[in-house]
């Protein structure tokens, strides 16, 4: 194939990619493919890696459908209705994924990419340097951000544990009531029919 049908390939591999962000950082290839699966045909998974985050931080995912329609219509359904993967307190969040996502895109036919420094003395060297400072402080509010996101998912998973241990009690309790023979002795004794007899 010459350079442009690797280019138009390309272009249609990522119409039929979704960007996937916000899931548990315990998310597997297996267990993401398992999950989209259920949507429709998934030709690949690509985990993002993040250099620059702790290992517990959410992880980001570049999931290949069969065709463009089902990736459209998963991303239609994930905007209406909450999607877990591996049972988080964390809906998945997901989108279009553009081609700067990908490690592995071809260059475009007849494009032409020139970097040059920048002279201390050009009047450019002073934006540069602002840009520079900005992507630093956009870099630390993001990092911020995702620690007390962090910190409110694992807030919201204790709750539902202790929810659950409450709730298994409880049927524990009443499964005990009934195993023991209570639940018989209380029927009769206010004269009610039991599920026993």
């Amino acid at each position: 194939m010459d350079a442009e049908e690797i280019y138009a390939s390309f272009l249609e591999k990522v119409r039929r990619t979704m960007y996937i962000d916000n899931m548990s950082p315990g998310a597997t290839e297996t267990v993401v493919k398992a999950a989209f699966d259920q949507f429709g045909e998934v030709l690949s998974v690509h985990f993002i890696p993040n250099y620059l985050q702790p290992k517990n931080f959410p992880k980001a995912a570049l999931v290949e459908m069969k065709n463009p329609k089902q990736a459209e219509e998963i991303i239609g359904a994930m905007e209406v209705y909450p999607f877990m993967i591996l049972g988080m307190p964390r809906p998945v969040r997901a989108r279009p994924a553009k081609l700067e996502m990908f490690d592995d895109r071809p260059r475009k036919p007849g494009r032409r990419i020139l970097c040059r420094w920048i002279d201390p003395k050009d009047p450019n060297f002073e934006v540069a340097q602002k840009i520079k400072k900005l992507v630093k402080t956009h870099a630390a509010e993001a990092s911020f951000l995702l620690m007390e996101q962090l910190k409110e998912e694992e807030k919201l998973a204790a709750q539902q544990n202790e929810t659950l241990k409450a709730n298994f009690r409880k049927y524990e309790l009443i499964d005990g009531v009934h195993e023991d023979g209570t639940a018989t002795q209380l029927a009769r004794y206010y004269n009610m029919r039991s599920s026993d007899s």
